[in-house]
């Protein structure tokens, strides 16, 4: 999911109160909700898209779940002895336990790689263990209802907290609401399986703003996809490459097949071939996640 949502995870969680657990817990919480992504600096070595084969691997895995939330819980620990020398300590901060700063750490990293599972971007929740990639097709990358509703639930718990109210309340019951809207999502993503038997093994792909629909992706076993029906890829194009040669000697190429769930080969007008990701067809995404490739000269069966 997007760095908001997983901010306002760990917002959501301090407000619940797990905030009075500590001083510095709701860094530790939503810093943590955050932490797996310091995978995202892999741009500053990678080209183009090998970050696709190194994102939400080795730090959403077990042994990171654990040493990031313990670096963490250093700093913050230490941020704040270093406060307290210099005489800059807030006087309302409440005293602080690094066990507790560990602790809240490690549940607010917990949450990222759940919430990272639920759309069709996938996870390797076992790195280094296993490279294997998960998926739940439950929600859209970017969801402006989950926004909308921890958004307004944290807001009104710091409102009610400022005016000496019942603070906890309003973010433990919006945690709930959040986890039935995701339990909804999921089965309904398990009913559009049940109630179209022509369905083989489908991707589906949660819809922005409408996260109750589900795009359609099929796997056509030929080198094209289906999607909502209307095919995508040449067949012929994708059996006579050696994409295992490729592989071997591209970079861009072995980053996006290891990375992809639906990839296809289309070819251009000049006689050139991009590799895509049926999952990110549209206008919005699909030139950044292919690969283009002006040297490959493979040629589809019908002009053996």
């Amino acid at each position: 999911m997007d760095n908001l949502t997983h901010s306002l995870v760990g917002a959501l969680l301090g407000q619940a109160g797990l905030k009075r657990k500590t001083g510095l817990a709701m860094p530790a919480l939503i810093i943590g909700a955050n932490l797996p992504d310091v995978d995202a600096a892999c741009f500053f070595w990678l080209d183009g898209v090998e970050h696709l084969g190194f994102r939400r691997g080795i730090t959403h895995g077990p042994p990171a779940l654990v040493l990031l939330p313990l670096i963490l819980a250093g700093l913050l620990y230490g941020f704040d002895r270093w406060q307290a020398k210099r005489g800059k300590r807030p006087e309302g901060r409440l005293p602080v336990s690094f066990k507790w700063l560990f602790l809240l750490s490690f549940l607010g990293c917990l949450t990222h790689p759940a919430l990272d599972w639920l759309n069709v971007y996938g996870i390797r929740l076992l790195e280094p263990f296993s490279s294997q990639w998960f998926y739940s097709d439950t929600l859209f990358i970017i969801d402006v209802w989950l926004w909308a509703l921890m958004g307004f639930a944290v807001w009104f718990s710091v409102r009610k907290e400022k005016r000496g109210g019942e603070w906890m309340k309003p973010a433990r019951i919006a945690m709930a609401v959040a986890l039935g809207y995701i339990g909804v999502n999921w089965v309904n993503t398990q009913m559009v399986v049940l109630h179209d038997p022509s369905l083989d093994d489908p991707i589906l792909s949660p819809k922005p703003f409408v996260s109750w629909e589900r795009e359609a992706i099929q796997d056509n076993r030929d080198g094209s996809f289906s999607i909502d029906g209307k095919a995508v890829g040449d067949a012929g194009l994708w059996r006579n490459c050696d994409w295992a040669s490729l592989r071997r000697s591209n970079k861009q190429i072995e980053a996006f097949l290891f990375w992809s769930r639906a990839p296809f080969a289309e070819r251009q007008p000049d006689n050139s071939v991009i590799l895509r990701d049926a999952r990110y067809y549209d206008q919005r995404a699909r030139d950044r996640f292919s690969v283009a490739l002006p040297d490959v000269r493979c040629l589809p069966l019908t002009q053996k």
